[in-house]
């Protein structure tokens, strides 16, 4: 093979070139703007060529709406809409099915005890939280496109839904209620919260048809986390009353949090010794058991399912020693069997809710879409995030004809799905199944439950939520604007409540890459105006008038690939009609853009198709050049990093995975022009585990005269080519 930059040729027939090849040249003249115009052309197409490619946009477009249209179409939306269509036939029987039942029956295991204690938290009955825990798990696994995802009550969602139940169907003042106003007043607050789960279904599907899944791009990683984080404290303070064994309403609005904690420091001494007692055997149990699952996941077979031994152990405690009458400690009571009629939540009351069910949907959908997210790049899978919307919306639309609270994925029941073994989503039948033995036969076992075992259920399940505190350190070395918007977000829903500090954080983050990406603009338009003045034209757009006159103006580029024009040291894109010098099996891309949150998933798709690193590995590289362009799988892939003005710690995870993904598929990647703020961050990440420092360059020319000497060392010569 000859070098990019070497002498030789092999110009295709009929061409031949006058100009000197760049390495050969020790001087060239000033490349003016009347010679770029004899050399490559001009910017601006031929009136006829632009009306021509005007008339095959629209017969393309044309004839995609008649295939859409066809039989085969239907048969392609039937598979999008339906996904088991897709993995079922796929299925792994003997490699996955065990590891689906034992991870879909360890799920559904603690979805019982956990479903009574999140309803709890909803206040509604312990029995809704059984029917949050099966039909919405059902509904995923047929409509959901995250393999791992674990479906059901959610503390996040209870929380957020109980304020809302606790505002719209207040408990009378005087609190003495008897057992048929205690029934009406449990079935108010049930139909608050199915409205709720309606409203919350009915929003999600409207966003699924203005086709809003793109939304996840800008739910960045540290707003969901700190959101998380900050509810868990809002749960742990709305759990105290139940522990101490103190009959106290419930606090909502901004500032919950703090009056909650006043209200239970002034009742202290009225708490309940019984309960406290049961309360601190429960923890006792409860937190060694998950530190041990985590701890020896590797080695457990399953994980310890500490929640259903508490469950029988405190009930047989409470029955052989009668706590609910010789010490009035709270018990769960009689668990109706079977399912709830169907009934249509009351639409009077949508418009009272509709403000609720918002921040609902959208908290449902962020946390949703990032750990699916979070486990299809662990496992190398692609999710959907339109058709996630869609599994979510009909879940919650379904199931509150059943009585049922809003729901989502849970993080605990999705991180001991993976650890217990499962890989798809028949997961979650074996899930239902356990579910629905205690909705028909197992009910009754749990009459003389306490429900202050149910309240500490809740705080050990948010473990994982408040270990998340753990990663801010990291945070703060790779990238310290998602520390700030971490700790905005965080203060935000703690001082204020849940969804106000949702909103604050998604602008606070919407704010930091405002303010980054006008700073880049101003930087880059004085940095390139001058130089745009003599090309005229910039990277890839054709001029507009005025534009000259615009220091600041930029246009709106793309990921391409790039070739050394004839005679220059210029890399141009392949697409155009220029005279570029291609290389079989070397690929030079440029991203100028900044890498961030919202640009990570445009990256890494982009990059997918260039490269041909679609998950199986049967798609072919994309080439922007001439269809009589020479194809040969890459081997070499040169990104030039000049225009990634700044990276935050998604972005940063991002390259590392590219890194990865390159090295699996025996790609070798080469990185040219990174800045210092950016090579740092992705230090920070840990991209130096994964390429050396021998791979990361300090210009695209010393870049592709690297990647040239690896190709002729590791294969058979072959010749450039001009395209």
């Amino acid at each position: 093979m000859s070098g990019l930059l070497g002498a030789r040729t092999c110009p295709g027939p009929g061409e031949a070139s006058d100009l000197k090849s760049p390495r050969g040249a020790r001087f060239r003249e000033p490349l003016t703007e009347a010679r770029f115009q004899q050399l490559f052309g001009d910017a601006e197409q031929e009136p006829e060529l632009l009306a021509e490619s005007r008339l095959s946009l629209l017969c393309r477009l044309w004839r995609r709406r008649a295939r859409a249209c066809s039989g085969p179409g239907a048969w392609r939306l039937l598979l999008a809409r339906l996904p088991p269509l897709r993995w079922l036939p796929h299925y792994r029987w003997r490699a996955w099915l065990l590891g689906d039942a034992v991870a879909g029956v360890t799920v559904g295991i603690v979805h019982v005890p956990q479903g009574m204690a999140f309803a709890l938290l909803t206040s509604v009955p312990p029995v809704f939280g059984l029917y949050t825990s099966f039909f919405p798990v059902l509904i995923y696994t047929l409509l959901g496109t995250g393999r791992h995802l674990s479906t059901g009550t959610f503390a996040v969602l209870s929380l957020m839904t109980g304020s809302a139940v606790e505002r719209l169907v207040p408990e009378p003042l005087g609190g003495n209620l008897s057992g048929i106003e205690r029934e009406q007043l449990d079935a108010q607050r049930v139909g608050a919260a199915a409205a709720m789960a309606f409203g919350s279904g009915a929003l999600m599907l409207g966003m699924f048809a203005l086709q809003l899944g793109v939304l996840s791009t800008f739910l960045s990683e540290p707003v969901v986390k700190a959101l998380t984080s900050g509810a868990a404290l809002h749960v742990l303070v709305s759990q105290l009353p139940s522990l101490l064994g103190l009959p106290l309403p419930r606090q909502i609005g901004c500032f919950a949090l703090f009056k909650t904690l006043a209200a239970v420091l002034t009742a202290l001494p009225r708490s309940n010794p019984a309960e406290l007692t049961i309360s601190a055997l429960s923890l006792a149990l409860l937190v060694p058991v998950k530190e041990l699952n985590v701890r020896f996941r590797d080695r457990l077979p399953t994980p310890i399912p500490g929640e259903i031994v508490m469950v029988l152990l405190a009930s047989v405690l409470c029955f052989t020693s009668s706590l609910d009458t010789r010490y009035n400690v709270q018990i769960v009571g009689l668990l109706p069997g079977g399912f709830p009629r169907p009934l249509l939540p009351n639409l009077a009351e949508l418009p009272r809710i509709v403000a609720d069910s918002l921040p609902v949907a959208l908290v449902t959908f962020a946390v949703s879409a990032s750990l699916a997210s979070i486990y299809a790049d662990k496992y190398s899978y692609t999710i959907d995030s339109n058709q996630e919307l869609l599994a979510h919306g009909v879940s919650n639309l379904i199931s509150s004809l059943f009585s049922c609270f809003p729901n989502s994925a849970t993080l605990a029941t999705t991180s001991l799905l993976v650890d217990a073994g499962g890989n798809t989503q028949l997961a979650g039948l074996f899930s239902c199944a356990v579910v629905l033995s205690v909705l028909l036969w197992l009910g009754p076992f749990f009459y003389y439950l306490p429900k202050a075992v149910l309240a500490c259920i809740n705080i050990s399940s948010m473990r994982q939520m408040f270990f998340q505190m753990q990663e801010l350190p990291q945070l703060w070395r790779i990238s310290r604007v998602d520390f700030a918007v971490w700790m905005v977000t965080w203060v935000a829903v703690v001082t204020l409540s849940v969804d106000l500090g949702l909103a604050v954080g998604v602008v606070f983050s919407m704010m930091t890459v405002v303010c980054r990406t006008q700073r880049w603009e101003k930087r880059r338009g004085k940095s390139r105006c001058g130089e745009a003045r003599q090309w005229s034209a910039w990277g890839d757009f054709p001029a507009r008038p005025g534009w000259e006159s615009d220091p600041c103006f930029l246009p709106r580029v793309q990921c391409l690939a790039l070739g050394l024009a004839e005679g220059t040291e210029l890399y141009r894109p392949l697409r155009e009609r220029h005279k570029l010098l291609q290389v079989p099996g070397l690929c030079i891309l440029s991203y100028p853009t900044p890498l961030y949150f919202g640009t990570r998933g445009q990256f890494r798709r982009t990059l997918e198709r260039h490269l041909g690193l679609r998950e199986g590995g049967k798609e072919t590289p994309k080439t922007d050049g001439p269809p009589d362009a020479v194809a040969e799988p890459i081997r070499v892939v040169v990104l030039d990093c000049s225009g990634i003005t700044f990276a935050d710690a998604a972005g940063a995870r991002e390259v590392v995975q590219l890194s990865r993904r390159c090295r699996d598929a025996g790609i070798h990647l080469l990185l040219a022009q990174c800045n210092a703020s950016v090579l740092g961050t992705l230090t920070q990440a840990g991209l130096l585990d994964r390429v050396t420092p021998e791979q990361l360059f300090v210009s695209v020319q010393d870049a592709a005269a690297h990647a040239l000497e690896r190709l002729e060392s590791a294969g058979p010569k072959s010749c450039t080519v001009w395209v």
